[in-house]
């Protein structure tokens, strides 16, 4: 039997109402990362000679370091690396501590009841409501963003209140435009600095502004932190456990998937305040048996020689140079953003004597028909499209080559802002 068949038993009428209950699998919208996906495929067979140049990949292009792999290939040999690792392994949270105090300037952790790891960042946030959301409980979202937190706050009966991220506010929420008897319901507050997808960064002055706010509204801030260690031309990576107070209201959340180049090895941690690492760690225990013990000694290893993770910036800051020029040639007026992989770019008006671009969206898909250029588009709050400098790319010679390409595709037309 085919989905639509299934569709009319008894089975399509005991979904959960949070996925769509009797209705489920029957709405016809399509997600954008999907029309992105039919879109290049399109492409791909309208073009079959022409090189697809993927700018929109939110992964690094690169292996992880060396020296982590054979850190793993040795402890996977290990028989006593072979079993549960429940919530965690002290190796790890103690390398963990250390990371953040070597890198970030946070002092005072205790490894045994501050930190703990997780399978990447995305769990610890799926599961972090449990532990706050009761139905009708809010979680304060900023859009653009990543929408996890509040998807499961949703599942669980909550509300989500969202607060635009805008340019004329260097892409940081306005806590002050929050209304008052939203601040009061609220739970949960979700950041995320250097951002996704903005690129912008946050500093001590706004992570001063939060933990103050948190505590005049009692609510618990997750910073989730996957880029925090990936900032260039000068900015020291900042965490949000580095400014006074912020242990008292909340918790971050680090990832060594983009700062290592470790995305399919699943494998971060939560840090912060004791009581809120507790109750995660309760939540967790109920929803996975740990990560695999070899892989989180191999991420100690990692979170050990930051060194590495400098020379993955290095990269990303030249190809950043690179792109910048290159789309400024063209009209743009693009940014190099002071931390992540990503280059948030406002989206033209259309093409001077052609087409017309009403949001980011039919930016994006121009780009990728026409030009066979892959973006991501956001249009929450105006209209943007996502450059990724995580392109593939082999060497500097060839970084040059793909953005030199990207250049001459957009050069036989005018774009219009």
């Amino acid at each position: 039997m085919n989905i639509e068949q299934y569709q009319e038993t008894y089975i399509q009428n005991n979904f959960a109402d949070r996925i769509g209950g009797a209705n489920y699998g029957k709405d016809t919208s399509i997600y954008k990362f999907e029309k992105i996906k039919r879109a290049k495929a399109a492409a791909k067979k309208a073009f079959p000679d022409v090189e697809l140049i993927d700018m929109g990949v939110g992964e690094p292009d690169e292996m992880a370091d060396r020296g982590i792999i054979s850190k793993l290939a040795e402890e996977a040999a290990k028989p006593e690396n072979r079993g549960y690792a429940d919530n965690g392994i002290p190796e790890f949270k103690e390398a963990a501590v250390r990371y953040l105090s070597r890198v970030f300037n946070v002092e005072g952790l205790d490894a045994e009841t501050e930190v703990l790891h997780s399978i990447g960042s995305k769990p610890a946030l799926a599961m972090l409501p449990s532990a706050f959301i009761n139905p009708g409980d809010v979680t304060i979202m900023t859009v653009p963003g990543y929408p996890v937190l509040g998807t499961h706050t949703k599942y669980l009966g909550g509300e989500v209140y969202t607060v635009e991220l805008k340019k004329e506010n260097g892409f940081l929420p306005d806590l002050t435009a929050i209304p008052e008897e939203i601040a009061k319901r609220a739970k949960l507050l979700y950041l995320n600095y250097p951002n996704n997808p903005t690129g912008a960064s946050a500093t001590v002055e706004f992570f001063t502004e939060v933990v103050a706010w948190a505590r005049k509204f009692n609510v618990v801030v997750v910073h989730d932190a996957p880029y925090a260690a990936l900032t260039y031309d000068g900015l020291k990576p900042l965490s949000f456990l580095s400014v006074p107070g912020a242990k008292d209201v909340g918790i971050e959340l680090h990832s060594l998937s983009k700062s290592y180049n470790m995305t399919g090895w699943r494998i971060g941690f939560v840090a912060g305040n004791p009581l809120i690492v507790k109750a995660f760690g309760d939540v967790k225990d109920n929803n996975d048996s740990g990560q695999f013990i070899a892989i989180q000694k191999a991420a100690a290893w990692g979170l050990d020689h930051p060194e590495i993770t400098e020379k993955i910036a290095e990269k990303y800051s030249r190809r950043h140079n690179m792109l910048v020029d290159a789309l400024n040639g063209l009209g743009f007026k693009a940014e190099k953003p002071k931390g992540s992989f990503f280059l948030y770019v406002e989206a033209p008006k259309g093409i001077k004597g052609g087409a017309r671009f009403a949001s980011g969206e039919d930016f994006s898909q121009y780009l990728i028909r026409e030009k066979l250029i892959s973006t991501v588009p956001w249009d929450d709050a105006g209209s943007f499209v996502r450059f990724s400098v995580t392109f593939i790319a082999n060497g500097i010679e060839d970084e040059k080559r793909v953005i030199e390409e990207i250049q001459k595709r957009l050069s036989d037309v005018e774009f219009e802002f």
